[in-house]
Formats: C-alpha cells, sequence, structure tokens
C-alpha cells in the first residue's frame, strides 16, 4: 500500500516536528513540512500531496492567501485542505469553509482526531 503524501503547513516548528513524527509513524504517511507559505505552488507540484493540513494563523502569509493561491493553480484547487487555528469562531470557521478546506480543527490538537480528520479528506478526494 502506498504512503498517503501530507503537506503540513505551520509556523510553529513544535507542531510540525510533533505532526511529522506523530504522522509518519502510523507507517500511512509521508510528510512534508513548511513553516512558510510563500513557497507552496512549487512544493505542491514537486511533492504531490494527497491532502495539505494548514494554519490559518501565520506571520509572512496566512492560510486565506495560501488557499487563494491553491483554489487558482490547477494542481492545487484539487488538493484537500484541513485547517488548523487556535481561533475557535464560527466566522472564522464559515471564512475558510468558503475558500474550499474540507475540515477545521481547533488547537491544541490530539493525533487521533487529526488521523480521523486525514482519512475524511482522503475520502472525499
Amino acid at each position: 500500500m502506498d504512503k498517503k503524501k501530507v503537506m503540513v503547513l505551520d509556523d510553529e516548528e513544535d507542531f510540525l516536528k510533533i505532526a511529522k513524527i506523530n504522522l509518519e509513524s502510523t507507517g500511512k504517511y509521508e510528510v512534508m513540512t513548511m513553516s512558510d507559505g510563500r513557497d507552496i505552488l512549487s512544493r505542491v507540484k514537486s511533492f504531490h500531496p494527497d491532502v495539505i493540513l494548514m494554519d490559518i494563523l501565520m506571520p509572512k502569509i496566512d492560510g486565506v492567501e495560501v488557499c487563494q493561491m491553491l483554489n487558482e493553480d490547477t494542481a492545487g484547487k484539487k488538493i484537500p485542505i484541513i485547517a488548523l487555528s487556535a481561533l475557535d469562531t464560527d466566522k472564522d470557521k464559515l471564512m475558510m469553509y468558503k475558500l474550499g478546506v474540507v475540515d477545521f480543527l481547533t488547537k491544541p490538537i490530539e493525533i487521533d482526531e487529526l488521523i480521523s480528520k486525514i482519512e475524511k479528506a482522503l475520502e472525499y478526494k
């Protein structure tokens, strides 16, 4: 069985390390981490992720801008995105769903819930 490719975009280095270790330890995922979304399109074209996990609040380019960039790209708009955020308002969730995210997780995130959401997003794809 081929491993599914998961791209994780978050400005918190500790979160990236923990997510990569936990997801890869299942033996089901190959994980690429990114702390900055500015080169998301080139990374998507080289890595070909099956799903993207993305923080909304990031300093240089936020999740909203990254979603817009992906939506305007032929390859990018086909990849399911799960939004991650410390924000937990209906307004924030609605905004991200309008941008095409398939799910939303509020930080702190439990690994079992994250894996469940990834599996659900992969079915969606």
